[in-house]
């Protein structure tokens, strides 16, 4: 009788997920520490021309950088917590990205305009940030490898005694199974020298 069996598909070691989700999160670490280096903590999210790789920062733009990149570290340990970081970090890029477009003139109508420019939003920060969300969606959607699993063969074809030494076993006529290396007592007795027969 035939008997169906059924595989299981399970993710298979580190994911990309993860590795992409580790990486952009030591970028965002450097990037804040880099930041403070060069803004300090003095005038914590007022208007600075100090610039990093060409984008404004300043103390409170630096430590969004480092928290997000920290969040990052602790959650990339699992897969699905990776994409949860990537799903966080195109919801806070995103936003600052709408928001930079409101401060810099690009939308006509600016809803939060009394909240000023904390961030020290500007041109190039809005493509940077808009990079960073789209960023986020790759690492929340990038394909996991899996591997299939099947269960274990009940009818193996090699038992392993020790460590070290493995018996074949064949099936006999009658259903049951002998291993190899034991003979039958008819085989043992044909195959003892002439002065020994018993």
């Amino acid at each position: 009788m035939a008997r169906t069996q059924r595989a299981r598909i399970r993710t298979a070691g580190l994911q990309p997920a993860q590795v992409l989700a580790g990486l952009a999160s030591l970028a965002f670490l450097v990037f804040g520490i880099v930041g403070f280096t060069r803004t300090g903590f003095a005038d914590f999210a007022g208007r600075s021309d100090t610039t990093v790789l060409g984008f404004s920062v300043n103390p409170l733009y630096n430590l969004g950088f480092v928290l997000m990149g920290l969040i990052g570290l602790l959650l990339t340990f699992s897969s699905g917590r990776a994409r949860v970081f990537g799903f966080l970090t195109f919801v806070a890029f995103g936003a600052l990205f709408i928001w930079g477009l409101m401060i810099t003139g690009t939308v006509s109508t600016n809803p939060v305009s009394e909240a000023g420019n904390p961030f020290n939003l500007n041109g190039p920060d809005n493509w940077l940030h808009l990079g960073l969300a789209a960023l986020g969606l790759v690492i929340a959607f990038l394909p996991a490898r899996h591997k299939v699993l099947l269960p274990e063969d009940e009818e193996e074809n090699v038992v392993v005694d020790r460590a070290d030494s493995a018996t074949a076993v064949d099936p006999v006529r009658d259903g049951s199974r002998s291993p190899k290396h034991e003979k039958s007592p008819t085989v043992a007795r044909d195959e003892r020298p002439p002065g020994l027969a018993h």
